[in-house]
């Protein structure tokens, strides 16, 4: 069996949720510290995304290094929040100067927190940064604005990556990087080495791709840098626990990146409103795991030859036996 991935999660899993019903959360409050212990509780996860500014922490940082510490953790990435209020009508493509200015600040502040944990990457995700009517933007200058700023931010740092979160829509009815080929296109224009992809298998469920086929284009132009990963009905951003709903998209998804010898992080994006959230990273690297086993069992040759001939029914066949049996392996794992 081939070496077991590094498994990670965004700190965000641990926190306590609120929506317009439930306003004052699904549980009590859990400060960032704790969110830590409990991701260490985990037992697999090797990695943690964080967001910046730290919500609701006073402490200082020697207190979040010392937690990761205490938990066998480290920061794969920082990710800024620039898609709260202070920036309704975006962050990098506000149509005030001024916010676009405090937006690269606070980029410009998480490249170098980044710098410091010794993460991989800082990632971007413009959720403000889009439009919700017809002839509410002017296209071409917001997209000047975001590229002109994407590369003012990353020749500011050329000694770390950045990657874009795209996804179609919320909190803007329509956001500035919806997909996989839009945003390439705009890393492109910038003509920077360290910006790539990350790639949320949810969004792309969410934007009606094939999440498989999205992760070879950025494989293929050399910008998948990071993944998400986390499952939906396909109708909204749902973040259930990974393998919940698209198992053989899951499945295929992973084969891509096995297939083209990508080694990063398998990252958990997941809102487990109502459940444990230690129990649901706990029970999503189950199946993690047992999606690595049903990699290292597929008969790859006769895979090769039912795609040659676009032979659905053969391909299937291949991707059932080994999936059903190693379904039945992780429940061994967890009686163990």
């Amino acid at each position: 069996m081939s070496d077991l991935p590094v498994f990670g999660a965004g700190i965000w899993h641990f926190a306590t949720y609120v929506d317009r019903y439930a306003t004052e959360g699904y549980g009590e409050p859990v400060g960032l510290l704790e969110q830590i212990d409990k991701a260490g509780a985990v037992g697999d996860l090797s990695v943690v995304d964080l967001n910046w500014p730290f919500a609701g922490f006073d402490g200082t940082l020697d207190d979040v290094k010392a937690a990761l510490a205490r938990n066998g953790l480290r920061a794969v990435a920082i990710t800024p929040e620039i898609y709260n209020r202070d920036y309704i009508k975006g962050s990098i493509t506000n149509p005030d100067p001024a916010v676009r200015a405090q937006a690269l600040a606070l980029l410009n502040e998480a490249a170098d927190l980044a710098k410091e944990l010794g993460c991989d990457y800082v990632k971007l995700w413009f959720g403000q940064d889009g439009w919700d009517y017809p002839f509410q933007v002017n296209y071409h200058d917001v997209w000047t604005l975001a590229v002109d700023a994407l590369r003012e931010l990353c020749d500011a740092h050329p000694d770390i990556k950045f990657v874009i979160e795209y996804k179609p829509r919320e909190p803007r009815n329509k956001i500035i990087f919806p997909n996989a080929a839009r945003t390439l296109l705009a890393i492109q224009q910038t003509g920077c080495d360290n910006l790539g992809v990350l790639l949320d298998f949810g969004h792309s469920l969410y934007g009606l791709e094939t999440p498989a086929d999205a992760a070879q284009l950025c494989i293929d132009a050399g910008k998948l840098f990071a993944i998400d990963v986390n499952d939906n009905f396909r109708g909204w951003d749902d973040d259930m626990v990974v393998g919940s709903v698209h198992l053989v998209e899951t499945f295929e998804f992973f084969h891509t990146l096995r297939r083209n010898g990508w080694e990063g992080v398998w990252q958990l994006d997941q809102f487990p409103f109502r459940e444990d959230s230690v129990q649901a990273a706990k029970q999503a690297i189950t199946f993690l795991k047992a999606i690595h086993r049903a990699l290292d069992a597929l008969d790859e040759e006769a895979l090769a030859v039912a795609q040659a001939n676009h032979d659905a029914l053969a391909a299937q066949k291949l991707v059932q036996k080994v999936l059903l049996s190693s379904m039945i392996g992780a429940d061994e794992d967890d009686a163990s």
